[in-house]
């Protein structure tokens, strides 16, 4: 159900991290201790190799898994569906502080030409990824580092991967929570080149690869990030929820041993996954049933499920047996 991402490459990052003041032998115990690469000699004077000296401390907070790196971001659910699901899609960014001088925009992309973290257009426009595979345990903190530079990038060039400082800002601190979160899916990737006459060769290249892996894919436009998409024999719905995961699989469970889970004839509600912190239910869907004809099966099960999720009496034997076979189809992706 999930597409694979494209691959990047660490680079060493010239950012400083907080020292750790509990580091053994270390001469400088304050200050700011630069990030440098693992096994070079640590730059408080100790004499050991960075990652057994403050690179210990650095890489342990960077590591730890932050399991909803986008809560607290207008439109989470949508978020994990641009990381997990969509293979094309954009969002406008606004920021807390307004964009910077030269900076006319600022868009969220699923995925850049030759797997680029982010781009600095000509025209001063940012274009950050959503989908490539980040240094650190914190997805949020990896995609404000990568924006931050390319805030600060030449126009016209790529922003590479990097280790990120365990101490910088995540996107809830640079993103204006006010503002709405609007994906807009497409059915392919021209809008990497405004002027695909003038787009090099391995660009040209690129997006002839993307677009010929892309799986058909829409938004429902009457249900918060749900997603239909095509394959060759059959189609799909993935809804991303917002609901407590226990609360949510309950609900289900009532709603499919009362054999109201589907959205029709010949649908069928076949499980879900976890995808950073949330729950994602899946139905396949008949390969003639399209986008426009979930609107409608999708609204009135909305209607169903939060009836069921406002049930607080202890579930029957049979919602139980229900609730053990979505749980069995259960996996995580993150």
């Amino acid at each position: 159900m999930a597409k694979k991402r494209p691959q990047t490459k660490s680079a060493k990052a010239p950012r400083t991290a907080k020292a750790a003041s509990s580091a053994s032998g270390a001469q400088l115990t304050d200050g700011e201790i630069p990030v440098v690469g693992a096994r070079e000699p640590c730059p408080c004077g100790s004499g050991r190799r960075y990652k057994a000296c403050h690179g210990r401390a650095a890489a342990h907070a960077v590591t730890e898994l932050v399991q909803r790196p986008f809560e607290g971001l207008a439109g989470e659910c949508d978020w994990v569906a641009l990381r997990e699901l969509v293979p094309a899609a954009t969002a406008e960014l606004a920021l807390k502080d307004g964009l910077p001088e030269g900076v006319p925009s600022v868009t969220l992309a699923t995925v850049l030409p030759m797997a680029w973290p982010a781009l600095r257009r000509d025209d001063g426009s940012v274009l950050l990824a959503l989908q490539n595979d980040t240094s650190s345990g914190d997805l949020s903190r990896d995609l404000a580092d990568v924006l931050r530079r390319a805030l600060e990038a030449e126009p016209g060039n790529p922003v590479a991967a990097q280790r990120v400082a365990a101490d910088g800002p995540r996107l809830q601190d640079l993103l204006d929570p006010e503002a709405a979160f609007t994906p807009v899916v497409h059915p392919g990737f021209e809008f990497w080149v405004p002027d695909a006459e003038n787009a090099t060769p391995e660009v040209t290249a690129s997006l002839e690869r993307a677009n010929a892996a892309a799986i058909p894919t829409a938004k429902l436009a009457g249900t918060d990030a749900a997603y239909w998409c095509e394959t060759p024999e059959k189609n799909h719905l993935r809804w991303v929820m917002p609901h407590p995961e226990e609360k949510l699989l309950d609900a289900l469970a009532r709603l499919h041993a009362a054999g109201t889970s589907s959205l029709g004839e010949g649908t069928r509600l076949v499980g879900s996954f976890r995808a950073h912190g949330l729950t994602v239910p899946v139905w396949d869907l008949p390969s003639t049933m399209g986008a426009e004809d979930c609107e409608k099966p999708a609204a009135e099960f909305a209607e169903r499920l939060a009836a069921a999720l406002a049930v607080e009496a202890p579930l029957t034997a049979e919602e139980r047996r229900a609730r053990g076979g979505l749980t069995n189809r259960q996996v995580t992706l993150s």
